[in-house]
Formats: structure tokens, sequence, C-alpha cells
């Protein structure tokens, strides 16, 4: 005879009872993974804003302990040590032989006159291995630190700059390399702090560094020269970021002319900054193109922002447009000779 069933007995789940547990937990995986998206790129953004603030105050501090702030990029004397040559730095240059002394180089740790920086401090988890590779990154024994299809200039010379750089300096603040005649009138010259602190807005509203823009469609499209159908790519990971244009020249700041107005500079026109979808459709940004350069400014946050480091040192989290509309980049050039005041609003 069989024994009938105790009423405490267990039973298995009925097909109609496993689909619905299926049902509730799709359910609540859908509602907590755009939760934890989000959460996950606010960790990332935060921790990108950590890294922006401590490089700033490296700079700070460097720019302090030396009454200027650091070139952007220069010309080395040599190709292994940061030293370089004033004379050196030409208009009319040839290629750099001795590849680049990048401004993060002076930070590093262990560096004659640095400020501490732990090279990771450069990147931003955001994007792809942190950041941009450099410009000449060393050739076959570093090719882990380059990009697919990314060609180098200088051969095989290793740049003295972060290994990855996810940021940029303000161009009216970090000097580029020309400081000598050769290919026009204005030229390039160091920045003093009191210069900036001396400012309508002071070291608080002006802008000293922002991030790279990545596009996960193109990399790093917009601070590359050339392209894989004309034999490879250049990153130019070494520039700063213009801010201004000219009044009469446009986009060739060094085409400016000294004399005349002081204010021989302006700022772009809002509506020249394009969205994130029209810069995943441009190239070379940074390198002259017909699009304002602060184009090359990163979108990687909640809402198309990056993270902007002050002359002051604070950060805070903005879109490229809010910058240009609140004139955060400065009220001169300082960076450039002649007559270099920015044009005030009509």
């Amino acid at each position: 005879m069989i024994a009938p069933k105790h009423p405490n007995a267990s039973r298995g789940f009925t097909l109609i009872e496993l689909l619905v547990v299926i049902a509730i937990i799709a359910l609540l995986i859908g509602i907590l993974l755009p939760a934890l998206g989000k959460a996950r790129s606010a960790a990332q953004q935060a921790r990108c804003a950590v890294n922006t603030r401590t490089v700033a105050t490296a700079v700070i501090t460097y720019a302090s302990s030396e009454d200027y702030f650091p070139p952007s990029y220069v010309y080395g004397a040599d190709q292994t040590t940061g030293s370089w040559n004033f004379a050196d730095q030409q208009l009319s240059h040839p290629s750099p032989g001795n590849g680049y002394v990048h401004w993060s180089w002076a930070l590093f740790d262990g560096k004659e006159g640095g400020a501490g920086v732990a090279e990771d401090a450069f990147t931003c988890p955001t994007v792809p291995s942190g950041g941009a590779p450099a410009t000449n990154w060393g050739g076959s024994q570093y090719i882990d630190n380059s990009e697919p299809g990314q060609i180098a200039p200088g051969g095989d010379v290793k740049d003295r700059q972060a290994r990855r750089m996810a940021y940029t300096g303000n161009a009216a603040i970090f000097p580029r390399n020309k400081f000598f005649d050769g290919g026009g009138p204005r030229k390039n010259q160091l920045v003093r702090v009191s210069k900036v602190d001396a400012a309508a807005k002071g070291g608080a509203g002006t802008i000293l560094a922002t991030e790279f823009y990545y596009s996960r469609e193109n990399g790093w499209r917009s601070i590359q020269k050339g392209s894989s159908d004309t034999g490879g790519w250049e990153v130019k990971s070494h520039r700063p970021i213009t801010p201004f244009v000219g009044r009469s020249s446009g986009q060739d700041v060094y085409a400016e002319p000294i004399g005349g107005p002081q204010d021989r500079f302006k700022y772009p026109d809002p509506s020249d900054i394009l969205d994130t979808a029209d810069v995943d459709k441009l190239a070379g940004v940074i390198d002259g193109a017909t699009r304002a350069i602060v184009n090359a400014v990163g979108r990687h946050h909640a809402g198309d922002k990056a993270n902007f480091a002050f002359v002051d040192g604070h950060v805070e989290t903005l879109t490229v447009k809010e910058t240009i509309e609140k004139r955060l980049w400065g009220d001169k050039f300082w960076s450039l000779t002649g007559n270099n005041g920015v044009q005030k609003p009509q």
C-alpha cells in the first residue's frame, strides 16, 4: 500500500511558478542595472575629478616655486632627460629629433624639482587605457604604449611625458614651445602666476586644465593628425587647448597682428561648440581644423560634461559651452606676445 503524503512534505516549483520567479528577477535586474551603471559612472567621474585636482595642485606648486607656469611642451636638448634649451624653441624648428618634454614630466615622483605626482594621476578611468598615448611613445620597444595605426614623427624617440595623458592645459597659460621668430611676428612666452591672479576673475575664475575628448567610435580622433588612409596618424597629446580665436586671423592665432586694438582675441561663438555626435565625425580639431580647438575638450561624464581645474586648485564639472558662455578661460592670451587681450562681450 502507498503511504499518503505528509501535509508538510516539500514539493518542487511548478513551471508557472519558476517563470514568475525568473520574470521578477529579470525585472529587478532591469531596474538595478541602470542605477548601478549611473553609480559606476559617478564613481569614475569622481575619481577623474580627484586626479584633475591632484594634477592642478602639482602645477600650482611648481608655478609657485618657479614663478612661471610650465610650457605645455618643448623640444628636448637630448633624448633622455628633461633638459631643454630656450633658443631651440623656434617657430620654424624642424621635426623634434629629441622628442618632446611635456609639462607632466616636471611633476613626476622622483624628478628633480618635481611635485611628487604618481604617473597614474594623469589618467582618467572613464577613457580606455586611462588617456591618450604620447606623441612619440618610444617605438617598438614600447609598442603597448601606442594606439593601433598610430605613427610617431620622432621614430623610436620617447617623449618625456606621462605614459597615458587624459588632461591638457589651457594654452593661454601653458605656452607652446615657439619662443623665437622664424615664422611670424607673434611668439610664445612663459606666464607668471601673478598675471593670472591679477585678472578680472582671478585664479578662481580661470581654467588651468581639463580633459581631452575621446570618441567611442573614433578613439582620439579630435587630437590626431592624418589618418590610416595616408599611412597612419599622429596623436597630438602634447598640445594644449587654445580657447580663443583671433579677431582678424581666425584659427591661426599666430597670424593675429600684434598692433591695433589691445583686445586682439575673442572667445569662439557658443554655436561653434559642437555636440558629441558632431565631434565624433571630426579629425584633427586640435591641429588646426576649421572648428574651435575647444571642441577637443572631453565630454565623458553625465550631461556631456568634463572636469575643469582652475588656477586656484578647485575643480568644476561643466559642459564646454558653459565654459565659453561664462568666459572661464581668461581675459588675456597671456602666453602670446603683443596685444593679447580678449574682446569683451558686445
